[in-house]
C-alpha cells in the first residue's frame, strides 16, 4: 500500500487515523527522534477451523490401504 513516518508526540493525537492506515495496508512507523522505535500492523484474524464430515462420500480409501508395504519398497528396487 504505502509507507506513513510519524514521530510518537504526533501520533497521540491522530491515533484513530493512523489505526485505520494500518487496518487499510499502509505500514505506519512510529519513531523518535527520526529513529523507528514501533510499526502498527493490522491483526489478521485467524483462520476457521475446518468442520469434519462437511462432504460426506468426497473421497475414498482403497480397501489395502492400511496393508504394509511390499519389502521391495524398503529396499529401493521398486
Amino acid at each position: 500500500m504505502g509507507k506513513r513516518t510519524i514521530e510518537v508526540a504526533e501520533a497521540q493525537s491522530q491515533l484513530a487515523e493512523l489505526i485505520a492506515l494500518a487496518a487499510a495496508g499502509t505500514d505506519v512507523v512510529l519513531t523518535e527522534r527520526d529513529t523507528p522505535r514501533a510499526r502498527l500492523v493490522a491483526v489478521v484474524p485467524p483462520a476457521t477451523r475446518r468442520k469434519a464430515g462437511l462432504h460426506p462420500g468426497s473421497m475414498t480409501t482403497s480397501e489395502d490401504f492400511d496393508a504394509p508395504l511390499p519389502g521391495e519398497l524398503w529396499a529401493g528396487s521398486t
